[in-house]
């Protein structure tokens, strides 16, 4: 059974993953070897052809097969799954190869879905357990809940980087993860790209939280860190790839991403609702004449600088990282730096439109206080029970990751709100949920109308988060901000 199960594996490798008649038996033979396998009758046991399109399917009917016969145990299952799928796919060169034929043949974009596609198909990028994933708008935002990882509660887990206690990989984004079986990254794949003149390069994310979610790594370790480089960087990656937008993480913890010890920035093929906000306010300066400044129409404190001139947004850019970072206002509770560290930063992310380059800058803080000791510009504590974790730069943008415990408690309780039910002590803390769906669908409600308040219940409380990041709660204190640097509205 366990050797029908890698046959039909292998024309699934053909069909779909490159791999050559020629390089069959060689697969085949790794496989048994992973495997302790050496019975094989020397024929095809498939007899059937294989039309899947991904290898879920056959990868749960081989991890079936093998668990049966005793050749690993469950828990083995994963490192198993993932080392015969490196077997079966093409190398890192070829990979790439591909890549750049596609590129030069039918354009970057094409390229890019080719590289994202063969990514789902090798069983690296998730898609099936991503399609799960509850997703909807609300409210002028996206809301998914994420079932596939656990919630992210240790903020010095993203100093660190995840690294590991051997020091290989130093860090679970650097490049010496592809193919590295310790941690199950036999399937990894990534494309070179020069970003600033330097070596980097481009990875799907596993467990992405948006279409064709994936990150730009610098080859070399080193922190996340901001300076006009950075605004070089993301322009030349929207030059090579203009169908994606790319951002940076403030690089600063409770704020950033959940890797900041190696520098790295996330984009991909799905244009966010902050970069569809319109403007509340729109800036001019005598020294930028073809350039523009918008005070973003956004619950977080955004200004877009628009322009086809790169050296407009470098400059421009550079000029407001500048201020943010020295800039110091105790009565809004801005503390730029204190005997616990640094704590302004900017979240800088840019797409390609008809207007030239649309560079957002997103102001944020990481300061504490007594009275919120996650952060003030954070999510406050009414509403932890729907995000506690860092606040981002996906959610920064308008696209909120959940976690996946949601899904079962807001279940359980728009059941109680349908049948009028009080809210029992276990779930006290959506007491503001409760009340609020109560209130708009009444004591006892139909089921369908209680899931559409929820819903929207989610966005105003999601909105109500993203006003809780801003570090300027007025519009006109942004233009006050930059009425220093010589804008005018």
């Amino acid at each position: 059974m366990v050797y029908s199960k890698i046959d039909a594996l292998l024309r699934y490798a053909e069909n779909n993953l490159y791999l050559p008649k020629k390089n069959v038996d060689y697969v085949r033979n790794g496989i048994f070897r992973l495997l302790g396998l050496d019975a094989y009758s020397g024929e095809r046991q498939d007899a059937q052809e294989v039309s899947d399109e991904t290898p879920e399917r056959l990868l749960d009917e081989l991890t079936a097969a093998c668990l049966s016969e005793g050749l690993f145990e469950e828990q083995e299952a994963e490192y198993y799954r993932d080392s015969i799928m490196g077997e079966l796919m093409l190398s890192p060169k070829d990979v790439q190869d591909v890549f750049d034929t596609k590129v030069e043949d039918a354009g970057s974009e094409a390229a890019l879905r080719w590289f994202y596609e063969y990514s789902i198909k090798c069983d690296y990028v998730k898609k099936s357990i991503l399609d799960k994933n509850p997703r909807f708008n609300s409210k002028g935002l996206i809301i998914t809940i994420n079932k596939a990882k656990p919630e992210f509660r240790d903020p010095k887990k993203a100093v660190s980087g995840n690294s590991t206690k051997s020091g290989y990989p130093k860090c679970n984004i650097c490049h010496e993860n592809e193919g590295f079986a310790g941690r199950s990254k036999r399937t990894l794949r990534t494309i070179d790209i020069t970003l600033g003149g330097e070596p980097w390069f481009w990875q799907y994310s596993p467990y992405g939280y948006f279409n064709q979610h994936g990150i730009a790594v610098n080859y070399t370790h080193t922190p996340m860190y901001i300076d006009r480089g950075t605004f070089t960087r993301l322009m030349d990656f929207v030059d090579m790839f203009p169908a994606y937008f790319i951002g940076c993480n403030a690089p600063l913890e409770r704020i950033g991403g959940s890797v900041l010890a190696h520098d790295h920035y996330q984009g991909g093929g799905e244009i966010l609702p902050m970069h569809k906000a319109g403007a509340a306010y729109t800036m001019h300066s005598a020294k930028y004449p073809d350039a523009l400044v918008e005070v973003v129409d956004w619950a977080g404190t955004v200004v877009r600088i628009v322009s086809k001139s790169r050296r407009d947004i470098e400059e421009i850019g550079e000029s407001i990282r500048a201020k943010w970072v020295t800039y110091d206002n105790r009565a809004l509770g801005i503390i730029p730096e204190d005997e616990k560290g640094v704590h302004n930063a900017i979240s800088p992310t840019v797409v390609r439109t008809k207007r030239g380059y649309e560079m957002s800058i997103i102001l944020r803080s990481n300061i504490t206080s007594e009275q919120y000791p996650d952060g003030i510009f954070h999510a406050h504590p009414e509403y932890h029970m729907i995000k506690k974790e860092s606040i981002g730069l996906i959610e920064a943008q308008g696209l909120f990751i959940l976690p996946g415990r949601l899904e079962k408690q807001l279940g359980e309780i728009e059941v109680l709100i349908s049948e009028g039910k009080p809210l029992p002590e276990s779930l006290q803390d959506f007491k503001l949920v409760y009340d609020d769906v109560t209130e708009r669908v009444g004591a006892v409600a139909d089921m369908g109308a209680v899931k559409a308040a929820m819903r929207e219940e989610l966005g105003r409380i999601c909105n109500a988060i993203l006003d809780n990041t801003a570090v300027f709660k007025d519009k006109r204190q942004t233009i006050a901000f930059m009425n220093d640097l010589g804008f005018h509205a």
